[in-house]
């Protein structure tokens, strides 16, 4: 295709198992903008139902979108679209990588990338400019993701963008991950680069991402953009109260007099970051003391990082002296939220305490570097409920059980990680097996783990995964979103809205505007029947979250409903996205044409999800829930004052408006005929019946 703006018009192709390198037109796959969109076409066009997640005829395929490389705010996500491995039936799913990798892809003058097949030996793949090679990998193999990282820019030079697997990913651990700039993918994977002897994507562009909107029109665009932006997770009123501010609430805007990035040199001191200084941006959210603690968090913060033409920065940047002295890692980490927790969460070490930021940066440490995934939270969770419970001691051979150092665990020693990490990034022994397998396949092996995710501790959602606010942030409208994925729901769509810190009336308000009801919205103390509004707002949550993933933008701080404008009285924009694309691209799109994109890549994937399911009825196969979202507390009814559980008849009603919203059949939630033609989905409503799976 001859460019557009945003677009570069050509796609790579990867065949390992030939050795074959191909470009293909980005033309044909326009109409689900790129990303995940692309993604899903290409799984559905490409791999056959029965496919597993490891097989070399599965794809990868690392997805960008017109916004990537544009400067467009917020537009350096990676979109890592495969059969997720570490779902029990390998369905298909996706996950997102931040950094600078996606932008430099463009830079090179490609728009995503396919590949396919399995290379006879370990191989990584150096892209520059036009210029592609499929290299020798043996001596990378076996190193971490630093390492390695290292190699290939001391090979190429030190400007290359590349994305890389640990031992985890080479060892097939389910929960791998793939990494560049200290921001990962989700789980999974990773142990698919591994499969196909992928160590790595280098990347080194030359050129630019074409804008077709004239300078002025984009400068004043982008400057309309950021008046929109709020902090971290788009909280759009600071945490504490300030002379600037009309309101303060619980937000992640924790700048304030007195609080300083303290291992900066010289420390540099946050301030009030007003928010009509839109070149404090970044100072916003001192992200340390709300993944650290007070007193340690402000200590050890060197800084705030993030990914490409991003100015929130959310990556807490630590130097801690303790990490390379007491346990021989590089004093210097860079994580962010539950990266942050990956390691803190086998101990009981109190936020703000010296032995949890030290356990939370060894954990960053080795996690990064074996490329190793929390799950949310998940890995972590089960694992001390296994020792705790006495079931590892029971499980396990004697021999196995005694040779792990059980005591640092319970002396909430961090140096127990080292031990432990390995295990599960090597497969050592059952225990490291057990894990590296997966939650799913954790609760096949061992029951107990099974029950402990129907109950509200384990935090689990269906399938083993981890909830990822669910019916605790939004009631039904975080349940159905939990509902639809075949991982955690990785939706911020709905909570950036409802965290934006603002008082509760006046966001009702907004609500009636954004979903035609303010009863969208419940206080987070006081839960209320399913209604028609909370219905509109799931759907436009789920619009959103899957054309930020095509685009590809970032949906941990998208979409600005909310503002710090007080002369907007608050409002943002549910028409930037349209309005930035069709900057970008110089094609005029509308709110309302944007989100009928959004709906046909939502319906492709539901598609995709029975197709492989080979299952119509997702209604009662598929969205489901554990027992502990109806169950507790046990004492209380639901819609009670304080109580977060949900009705079970209301749910079910909740997804009868919903289905009606989506035009998708009540009886078994899978979108119709008629739905799927209308978003110009012919051919696969055609594949659905050739199935027998089409309603």
């Amino acid at each position: 295709m001859a460019p557009l703006g945003g677009y570069r018009g050509k796609i790579l192709r990867i065949d390992l198992s030939t050795g074959k390198v191909s470009s293909e037109d980005t033309a044909k796959y326009k109409d689900f903008l790129g990303g995940t969109g692309l993604g899903y076409k290409i799984l559905w066009d490409e791999v056959k139902p029965g496919t597993k997640a490891f097989d070399p005829e599965n794809r990868i395929i690392f997805g960008v979108g017109p916004l990537t490389g544009s400067g467009a705010p917020l537009s350096g996500r990676v979109s890592i679209t495969s059969l997720w491995p570490n779902h029990l039936n390998e369905l298909p799913a996706t996950g997102h990588m931040g950094g600078h990798w996606g932008a430099e892809l463009k830079f090179a003058g490609w728009d995503s990338i396919i590949v396919q097949g399995k290379a006879d030996k370990p191989v990584w793949i150096y892209i520059n400019d036009d210029k592609v090679e499929i290299r020798d990998a043996r001596h990378l193999w076996g190193n971490g993701i630093f390492r390695a990282t290292e190699e290939i820019c001391n090979e190429v030079g030190s400007d290359t963008q590349v994305a890389a697997i640990g031992q985890a990913g080479e060892n097939l651990v389910r929960i791998a991950c793939v990494m560049c700039n200290r921001s990962h993918s989700a789980g999974g994977v990773g142990g698919v680069l591994g499969s196909k002897n992928l160590k790595a994507i280098g990347i080194r562009g030359t050129g630019a991402v074409a804008i077709a909107a004239d300078k002025k029109a984009w400068k004043d665009l982008t400057y309309e953009f950021l008046s929109l932006i709020g902090a971290n997770n788009q909280g759009v009123v600071p945490r504490t109260p300030q002379p600037w501010a009309e309101y303060y609430g619980n937000t992640r805007w924790t700048a304030r007099k007195g609080l300083y990035w303290g291992s900066a040199k010289p420390a540099v001191e946050t301030g009030e970051c007003s928010a009509d200084d839109l070149n404090r941006i970044g100072y916003r959210t001192q992200k340390g003391v709300l993944d650290h603690g007070e007193g340690v968090g402000e200590k050890y913060l060197v800084r705030m990082g993030g990914c490409h033409s991003c100015p929130v920065r959310c990556h807490a940047y630590t130097e801690i002296p303790a990490l390379e002295t007491k346990y021989g890692v590089s004093r210097f980490q860079g994580n962010t939220c539950t990266g942050n927790s990956f390691g803190s969460g086998f101990f009981s070490s109190p936020s703000g305490s010296e032995a949890r930021i030290e356990a939370s940066q060894l954990g960053s440490a080795l996690a990064d570097d074996y490329g190793l995934w929390s799950d949310y939270g998940q890995f972590p969770r089960d694992f001390v409920y296994g020792y705790k419970s006495g079931l590892f001691k029971a499980k396990l051979d004697p021999k196995e059980y005694d040779s792990i150092p059980w005591k640092l665990l319970d002396n909430n020693d961090p140096a127990f990680l080292l031990d432990v990490m390995k295990r599960i990034a090597f497969r050592t022994g059952e225990l490291g097996k057990a894990f590296a397998d997966g939650m799913p396949r954790l609760e096949q092996k061992w029951p107990e783990i099974a029950a402990y995710h129907q109950t509200y501790d384990s935090s689990c959602w269906k399938d083993a995964h981890a909830k990822h606010h669910s019916s605790e942030a939004g009631a039904q409208v975080g349940a159905l979103l939990n509902m639809m994925y075949n991982r955690d729901v990785q939706c911020h769509t709905h909570t950036n809205f409802m965290g934006s810190g603002l008082p509760f009336n006046l966001m009702k308000e907004i609500s009636g505007e954004l979903f035609g009801s303010p009863d969208a919205l419940d206080s987070s103390t006081q839960y209320t029947p399913m209604n028609k509004g909370k219905a509109v707002f799931t759907k436009m949550s789920l619009i959103y979250l899957e054309l930020h993933n095509s685009l590809t933008a970032c949906n941990w701080t998208l979409p600005l409903w909310t503002s710090p404008r007080k002369d907007r009285k608050y409002r943002g924009d549910v028409a930037l996205e349209s309005k930035v694309l069709s900057a970008v691209t110089g094609e005029k799109i509308s709110r309302e044409e944007l989100e009928a994109t959004g709906l046909r890549i939502l319906n492709l994937f539901r598609a995709l999800t029975a197709r492989f399911m080979n299952e119509k009825d997702l209604r009662n196969k598929h969205d489901l829930a554990n027992e502990w979202v109806y169950e507790y507390p046990k004492d209380k009814p639901a819609f009670a004052a304080g109580v977060t559980k949900m009705d079970r008849a209301d749910m079910e009603l909740a997804k009868d408006m919903f289905y009606a919203e989506m035009g998708w059949d009540k009886a078994t939630g899978m979108p119709t005929q008629q739905t799927l033609e209308k978003y110009g989905l012919k051919q696969v409503a055609e594949g659905l019946k050739q199935q027998g799976l089409l309603v």
